[in-house]
């Protein structure tokens, strides 16, 4: 009897692993906290292309902000939306607490665009958004440093991948951006 229902459990609990998973199917089926501290559906940007960009406030990278602004604020009325997403994995550079990278970013940057929460990018307790994005990306593997870019179209699916050096402004990224924008 002990068996039997040990079996049954285990058989519901791998059906519901599984059904969970089969729900994934695109970055935007998940739900981050966003830099305020609340639940921030991705669904809710279907249909829209967009660019998840992990980020930190005292990295070399840094100045990528005002090119990421800049790149909203000429495509957001076309569809693009920019979602940063803080992690402290590389060097340590976004030490800050939420509150202390939303004011960094607001008055330093004038970022406009959504930012999340701090996660794990990489590594042990990394975020189910990046295990899928490092996964299921054109280019698979683990983020390398920050403001790595991850491009989704407007049907979700991750159409690009882009090196944390390259620069918002860079013509290749531009160019597969205004391809995603395009694509209906």
């Amino acid at each position: 009897m002990r068996f039997a229902l040990l079996l049954a459990c285990f058989v519901f609990a791998a059906s519901f692993a599984t059904h969970a998973e089969d729900k994934v199917n695109s970055p935007l089926d998940f739900t981050i906290n966003s830099i305020d501290g609340k639940p921030f559906a991705l669904s809710q940007l279907k249909g829209q292309v967009v660019m998840f960009v992990n980020v930190a406030s005292q990295c070399g990278n840094t100045p990528q902000y005002k090119g990421l602004e800049e790149l909203y604020t000429k495509y957001k009325d076309k569809g693009l939306t920019i979602v940063g997403v803080p992690a402290n994995e590389f060097g340590k550079q976004e030490p800050g607490s939420n509150e202390e990278i939303k004011q960094f970013c607001s008055t330093k940057y004038n970022v406009t665009f959504p930012m999340m929460a701090k996660v794990v990018v990489k590594g042990e307790g990394i975020c189910p958004l990046y295990e899928y994005l490092t996964k299921n990306s054109p280019k698979p593997g683990p983020v390398g440093w920050n403001f790595a870019k991850f491009l989704v179209d407007r049907k979700g699916n991750i159409v690009d991948r882009f090196d944390p050096k390259m620069q918002p402004s860079d013509p290749k990224m531009v160019e597969s951006i205004e391809k995603a924008l395009a694509a209906k």
